[in-house]
């Protein structure tokens, strides 16, 4: 089984990879064979839990939280759990998320098919099993970019909405079939069997995690350094809004979907099934078009259409009369449903490094999560004061009016940034390393007065790069007396974490580097002093 997809021959380069290219590298095929059963268990879950709670709580508040309970953990965890992904061991990491959910699974088995179940008891279990998720989706989406080349990137992730959406079509119809036959317990039984196979079947993974000469990082300074870089990257606040934005007002639909199911004419847990297949359906195939339609329509402008188009289609489901003009509905909901995650998805991959990855990532599902278990809850209450087809109604409305904004007011004006790692810069070296303390360090250039503030307008791009790389402070200092002196001063945590800055450097970094050298006068180099601030 190879350890890295294979090398991309010239002539492919330069050409656009089919939908289905990922699949043909093993390591790929395999997890996301383990992706599609893991997704197909929170699905089954989440049915089962929305189902069951429609007869222990019938309201509309107590079955929308149910929503807020799967994902909410999500939200609380994500920035913890990217950060661990990034830390530890991948492949035994995603393992234990599966063993985690299959133990979830086997408690709410009992507890089913025992009739201990209430409805208090039904939101911890799923909020336990929501925990599960929380640790498994930062580490999943950190490891794709291992398998595929960046060319096959967006296809994989196309891919990985294709097996979530798939997912959303197959777990529900065999939740369904066996709650008609079965009962619920047999759900979470089945659950509870296929995360155990996915937690083996990662365990044939052989995966090489290669520690750092550094050591780990610490959690708390680790979930630092990614907030940082997420806070300085404008490109991927912008992001971070649309998305929460989106979710906030898209979850609408799935939160009350059970109540509309029972709503319609002959409205029972097979309909409900059918409706969530319906929305699965459409999400699959236009993941499968997402190659071709990026060739013609702009990210930004996928996203605001797909936004549109969903908030149309919510209103036709909420508003039908008979299932032949809901599934319709729900069709086209799931394809723009899809379209705007996986839009905003690989431009959130896209901006991001290796090094960082899963708690970037991590922190736009905390957005997507939060905003859906915040949805669930808001739409949920505005259901129980207004009723069910005007909450949706209102939550349409307020998706397009609010998207519509942001994509006038907050657009994404950043440029695509060469991630690549580089080795440009050389770490400094200590006979005798301090052991705690912080790193204040100070670079001296000689600068022509006339170009002082336009080097300074440079240093402020100078800043993201350092405070993205981990760096506690940044300032520049301008000598009174002599305006050609410019002092750029960086503070680090500590001197591991001075040396950690030196293996985050990228492309852009150096070319950055660059542009501040052409500005210093002289044949020496700006002179690097650094300083040991003793606590």
């Amino acid at each position: 089984m190879p350890e890295q997809p294979p090398p991309v021959p010239p002539q492919a380069a330069m050409e656009r990879p089919s939908a289905l290219a990922p699949l043909r590298v093993p390591v790929f095929r395999m997890l996301w064979l383990t992706w599609l059963a893991a997704n197909t268990t929170m699905w089954m879950n989440d049915v089962a839990a929305a189902w069951l709670m429609t007869s222990l709580a019938p309201s509309p508040l107590w079955v929308a939280l149910v929503q807020s309970a799967s994902t909410l953990p999500v939200f609380l965890l994500g920035l913890p759990s990217g950060a661990l992904a990034d830390i530890l061991d991948r492949k035994r990491y995603f393992m234990i998320t599966q063993f985690w959910v299959a133990a979830i699974a086997i408690v709410l088995c009992a507890v089913v098919a025992l009739d201990w179940i209430n409805a208090p008891l039904l939101l911890a279990l799923t909020f336990a099993n929501g925990v599960g998720l929380a640790m498994r989706w930062p580490v999943f989406a950190a490891i794709v970019p291992e398998l595929v080349s960046r060319q096959q990137l967006p296809a994989a992730l196309a891919l990985n909405g294709v097996a979530m959406n798939f997912s959303r079509i197959l777990g529900p119809l065999v939740a369904g079939a066996l709650i008609a036959s079965a009962g619920s317990a047999w759900v979470f039984l089945l659950n509870a069997v296929l995360s155990l196979a996915a937690g083996f079947t990662i365990m044939r993974w052989r995966r090489e995690h290669k520690e750092s000469p550094l050591g780990r990082e610490r959690l708390a300074s680790a979930m630092r350094v990614g907030v940082q870089y997420v806070w300085q990257s404008g490109r991927i606040r912008a992001i971070l809004l649309r998305i929460s934005l989106f979710f906030l007002h898209s979850t609408a639909l799935l939160a009350l979907l059970p109540l509309v199911a029972r709503a319609l004419p002959g409205g029972a847990a097979g309909t409900f099934t059918v409706l969530l297949a319906s929305m699965g359906a459409g999400a699959v195939f236009a993941a499968l078009q997402m190659q071709r339609l990026r060739q013609f329509v702009q990210p930004s402008q996928l996203v605001l259409g797909g936004t549109i188009v969903q908030a149309c289609a919510a209103v036709v489901v909420a508003f039908a009369t008979s299932l032949y003009l809901a599934v319709p509905g729900m069709l086209v909901a799931g394809a723009a449903w899809i379209t705007v995650a996986n839009s905003l998805t690989v431009s959130t991959q896209m901006a991001l490094p290796d090094w960082v990855r899963a708690r970037g990532m991590s922190i736009y599902q905390m957005a997507l999560m939060g905003s859906t278990a915040a949805g669930a809850a808001l739409w949920g209450q505005v259901a129980t004061w207004t009723g069910i087809h005007d909450a949706l109604l209102l939550a349409s409305v307020s998706s397009i009016t609010l998207m519509t904004l942001a994509h006038r007011f907050v657009a994404d004006r950043g440029t695509e940034e060469d991630l690549t790692p580089s080795s440009a810069w050389k770490a400094p070296q200590a006979e005798s390393p301090p052991r705690q303390g912080r790193i204040v360090v100070n670079i001296e250039y000689r600068i022509d007065p006339e170009r002082v503030e336009e080097f300074m307008q440079l240093m402020q791009e100078s800043r993201r790069s350092r405070m993205s790389q981990g760096a506690l402070d940044w300032q520049v200092l301008r000598d009174v007396y002599d305006p050609g002196r410019v002092i750029e001063q960086i503070t680090d945590e500590s001197w591991t974490e001075h040396l950690r800055r030196f293996d985050r450097v990228t492309a852009t970094d150096v070319q950055l580097r660059d542009r501040r050298l052409s500005f210093h006068l002289g044949d020496e180099p700006p002179v690097v002093t650094r300083y040991l601030v003793e606590k």
